[in-house]
């Protein structure tokens, strides 16, 4: 994989310094585990993709260790799996980076790209990254269905697009109009604890998906 991802125009510096308690949390963790990422996560997907999925941010041993969204930890297991399950994925999931798996179709982005403090980003941190969220996507040219992987996914594309997010408020499967034609829609974040305690089924997961695949296939594609 590309150091700088499949939209490198849309990335950060690997030594961004936006956010003062980003940047100190990553040059301990590169004290401490010189092999790993450690640095803005990038973009992974298709360029061409119609669908794109935003997450949060990169998780300490996952996408902050390995340098792919959804990769080293377990909130990768279920959204690789769903999305080898609705036909967006080539490849067997094997939880690196190098294992070979492509996308079709989709783009995996997160809100904040580098690891924040016990997985919970601040306010600030969101603002600062939405330049680069707003790139990604504007930079899709095929874009036509977001989905947002928990609340902040959701508040940070309602906010860049102009929306008040009174109404347009985060529920499970909601489907949200966004300009230019575009739709968002919104499921639980494929986390470990929303997956061990069933707020999140496969099911459900793969649920919204196939109500964003409906979207697209009556979208004309």
């Amino acid at each position: 994989m590309s150091d700088h991802g499949p939209l490198p125009f849309a990335e950060a510096p690997k030594n961004c310094l936006r956010c003062p308690r980003l940047v100190s949390l990553r040059k301990s963790l590169r004290k401490d585990q010189p092999e790993w990422w450690n640095a803005p996560v990038p973009a992974f997907g298709d360029p061409n993709a119609w669908l794109a999925i935003v997450g949060l941010a990169p998780g300490k041993e996952g996408a902050n260790r390995t340098g792919r969204p959804f990769t080293g930890d377990a909130s990768g297991d279920l959204l690789f799996a769903t999305l080898d399950q609705v036909g967006l994925s080539n490849g067997t999931f094997q939880s690196r980076a190098d294992d070979g798996v492509t996308l079709k179709g989709t783009m995996i982005l997160n809100a904040v790209k580098c690891l924040p403090p016990e997985n919970k980003p601040n306010g600030a941190e969101i603002n600062n990254c939405q330049p680069y969220l707003i790139k990604a996507l504007d930079g899709l040219p095929k874009l036509r269905v977001i989905l947002a992987l928990g609340k902040i996914a959701h508040d940070s594309v309602i906010r860049m697009t102009g929306g008040r997010l009174a109404e347009h408020k985060f529920a499970h499967g909601a489907q949200h109009s966004l300009p230019a034609g575009r739709v968002l829609i919104d499921s639980y974040h494929c986390s470990r604890y929303n997956v061990n305690t069933k707020r999140l089924t496969a099911e459900m997961f793969e649920a919204v998906f196939r109500k964003a695949l409906s979207w697209h296939e009556r979208d004309g594609a």
